[in-house]
């Protein structure tokens, strides 16, 4: 009951932030110059989304962790309508399909145990020894010794694919470049005239998506060094190098990664492996080669989780995997690159 009254009191505030954010952003762009200049604004952007829909008052970013049938199997989610999403909706015929995959089950040292086992006793919402078990958006609710998904219903119960209960921390390194001609000359859009932007993209080996390339924070690790590690071992096949090449490899990599970089987006992820005891929650950073000779002599080459890794030109065309095609956009408006034909696409987001 106590759970309940928290996690009621809990959604509300959430709720009243959220209308109190999108009141201001609905005042337009030119009201908030500090969109532009600040980059923890960039997590404000899109987290009022997110937060509004564990209530029922949008459910915009959490499509995918609602689609059947669950990825690698052939579980069939429960149908959840946009209406029900929200927790609080009351729903007493909600009855979510329970499904926890035999490789997380199998107990590998990335995942936890079932939440049944007499020697596990995480905690939830803090720093669990190495484990980080706090989320970007804030408290969430434990209901029946289990966390709950803080975006809403998702049809599903346990942790899918999913290593951890709660929050699964990831991350996403943006590296971008201009593209430019056979002189080096920026090329601009003929229809915005605004210089095109690249990043480089993976296919993932598991659902063929493109994607940002990005992986899970290891227990203890930081930010800084996951961004730097998963990039190298998916967009370079770092893994598969020689020790002379990893470091010559590493040495351009630490350039890059040492600069000035843009932290894009912090929190909750529309994922289709989340469940509603489980989801993913990214660091999206984009770090940026403004002349593009630090890329230039590294060679593309994919490696760990992903099939293929090429440049890929930045605009509104792009089909992404999860929620990456809205963190590309941040990153083109936030180096006033080339996003859409469109000639005024209003205020960005919204």
């Amino acid at each position: 009951m106590a759970g309940s009254v928290l996690g009621k009191a809990l959604a509300t505030v959430s709720f009243s932030v959220a209308l109190a954010s999108v009141s201001v952003m609905s005042l337009g762009c030119r009201s908030i110059p500090a969109y532009r200049n600040s980059l923890s604004s960039c997590w404000f952007h899109l987290n009022p989304i997110i937060m509004s829909g564990s209530n029922g008052a949008k459910q915009d970013s959490h499509n995918k962790a609602r689609t059947s049938p669950y990825p690698g199997s052939k579980v069939e989610r429960s149908q959840v309508p946009n209406e029900k999403v929200g927790w609080l909706v009351e729903w007493q015929e909600y009855n979510p399909v329970e499904y926890t995959a035999v490789s997380v089950l199998a107990g590998p040292r990335w995942a936890d145990p079932q939440i049944s086992e007499s020697n596990f006793s995480p905690k939830f919402n803090e720093k669990d020894g190495h484990v980080e078990r706090k989320s970007q958006n804030g408290l969430y609710e434990i209901e029946n010794g289990r966390p709950r998904n803080p975006a809403g219903r998702t049809g599903l119960v346990g942790r899918g694919l999913l290593g951890r209960w709660g929050p699964n921390h990831a991350v996403d390194p943006i590296i971008t470049r201009w593209k430019r001609d056979s002189s080096g000359n920026k090329i601009t859009h003929p229809v915005s005239g605004k210089n095109i932007l690249q990043f480089v993209a993976i296919q993932r080996k598991d659902c063929g998506e493109w994607a940002i390339p990005g992986g899970m924070v290891d227990p203890g690790e930081k930010i800084s060094a996951t961004l730097k590690r998963e990039f190298g071992e998916e967009a370079l096949n770092l893994l598969q190098k020689s020790s002379a090449e990893k470091r010559e490899i590493e040495e351009q990599l630490q350039k890059l990664f040492s600069q000035e970089h843009l932290v894009i987006y912090k929190g909750y992820v529309d994922d289709p492996r989340n469940t509603d005891n489980a989801w993913m929650e990214t660091e999206a950073v984009n770090y940026h080669d403004e002349t593009g000779e630090i890329m230039d002599s590294l060679t593309l080459e994919a490696g760990d989780d992903a099939g293929r890794v090429k440049w890929v030109d930045i605009s509104d065309k792009l089909k992404l995997y999860a929620s990456h095609s809205q963190f590309i956009k941040l990153v083109a408006e936030k180096r006033e690159a080339h996003w859409s034909e469109d000639s005024d696409p209003g205020c960005p987001g919204l």
